[in-house]
């Protein structure tokens, strides 16, 4: 074995697959880990107030449906105004049920921008705004670029939502390949007050996939 090659085995460090800090720290080693060279074009499909990119220095483009948060872009994610092959990566952190209890010290509404309500039409599941999103981020990231999506299942209507396992088969209908998958564990599970009981567990996690336009992962 090379020089060369002994010293990319030393600096080989794999990420864990469970993760306790902060979604920004999680973020660069993410941005670090996968790319096969350094991303030039980073787009932010769901940027909200920006706290993913806080303190960071990536070239990242924020866009999101909302003008109030004072976007680069203000636009819908799933007709996006960016041209084809254009993104070396993508983030996207869907909506999911947002604060609807009591506990007042938890604004998911203005800190995570989780203001839409899951219609009851859809089954009260976001699982319909997957595959549009999923055909626009295909359709701008460059071949071999990756979408990396924060995405939480949820307890509704006396019900387990698999979003995780929705938006999984949203992207590889497209072409997407599913890749990997982090635990990123909460400091505390979101509680409704009106659970008196629920024979469920509490969500105590959400998860971070990673799925690369290509053929395959490695």
């Amino acid at each position: 074995m090379g020089a060369p090659a002994r010293q990319q085995l030393l600096e080989y460090v794999p990420l864990a697959s469970v993760w306790t800090g902060e979604d920004a720290e999680l973020l660069e080693k993410l941005l670090s880990f996968y790319p096969r060279k350094r991303p030039q074009r980073i787009l932010d499909a769901t940027v909200n107030g920006g706290r993913f990119w806080r303190g960071s220095k990536r070239p990242v483009i924020g866009m999101d449906i909302e003008p109030a948060h004072r976007p680069a872009v203000v636009g819908d994610n799933t007709k996006m105004p960016f041209r084809a092959v254009f993104f070396d990566v993508v983030i996207y952190d869907p909506p999911h049920i947002p604060n609807q209890g009591r506990d007042k010290t938890k604004d998911f509404n203005t800190r995570f921008g989780l203001g839409l309500r899951s219609p009851k039409e859809k089954g009260y599941t976001f699982a319909h705004t997957y595959p549009p999103f999923v055909e626009e981020a295909y359709r701008v990231l460059k071949p071999e670029g990756i979408l990396l999506c924060k995405i939480t299942d949820y307890i509704h209507d006396h019900r387990y939502q698999w979003a995780h396992v929705d938006f999984v088969q949203a992207a590889s209908a497209v072409g997407f390949r599913p890749c990997d998958c982090i635990i990123k564990i909460r400091k505390g599970p979101i509680i409704d007050p009106k659970w008196k009981v629920a024979h469920h567990t509490r969500r105590q996690h959400c998860y971070w996939l990673v799925f690369r336009k290509s053929e395959k992962c490695e």
